[in-house]
């Protein structure tokens, strides 16, 4: 016979990993801004006021502690997500033309918004942040150990360029959390559910 059952919108590793990346990515941000400001790559320079570490001795200190805490975060949750189908479930399948197809949607405030169900901008969103945490991880790596891993660095085409590389990966997740705290805004009904995890009913055959 039919019965409903529960299940929650965002299991409690999301959630979890989630919200310790807020605390992670703002320690990364400030100190990054911190160290940028020591050898600024372009004109411009962040206000003091608004980097941790009060100098770039304290900048690096706060930058490679909080970068250990970025790996445990993102390992928990790649090992977790590979190995329990979320990734599988949430983020694929997706086409170009499915993304083209929720992007006019979304440009016209017409995309239906599903808890469990993500569309197709959102699954290629999710995929690009992941693909630009590894970049980020490999050229911060080229940039901390440039003797010892020296062919990471020539991979990234040198020094130099690594640095422009971490930068702009960096500027790409802050973008996406720009677009993501928007979204939440547009959304709001959304919040709660990363709180409480939250629930929704689905009918089951016993």
């Amino acid at each position: 016979m039919s019965a409903s059952a529960k299940k929650r919108v965002h299991p409690w590793p999301v959630r979890l990993c989630h919200w310790l990346n807020v605390l992670v990515m703002a320690g990364m941000v400030m100190s990054g801004w911190g160290i940028y400001n020591a050898s600024p790559l372009f004109s411009f320079t962040f206000p003091q006021s608004v980097t941790l570490g009060g100098w770039l001795g304290g900048n690096l200190a706060w930058h490679l502690a909080v970068m250990w805490l970025l790996f445990v975060n993102a390992l928990i949750y790649i090992v977790w997500g590979v190995l329990s189908g979320h990734f599988r479930r949430r983020f694929f399948p997706f086409s170009a033309g499915t993304v083209i197809r929720d992007t006019a949607l979304a440009l016209r405030f017409r995309l239906p918004h599903q808890h469990r169900d993500y569309n197709a901008v959102q699954k290629l969103l999710y995929i690009v942040v992941l693909l630009l945490g590894a970049l980020l991880v490999l050229s911060g790596l080229a940039i901390w150990k440039p003797v010892q891993l020296d062919a990471l660095v020539a991979l990234l085409g040198g020094f130099d360029i690594a640095r422009y590389v971490h930068f702009f990966a960096m500027s790409g997740l802050m973008l996406f959390v720009v677009l993501h705290v928007a979204m939440v805004l547009l959304v709001p009904k959304t919040l709660p559910a990363m709180v409480t995890g939250g629930r929704i009913r689905e009918s089951a055959d016993e």
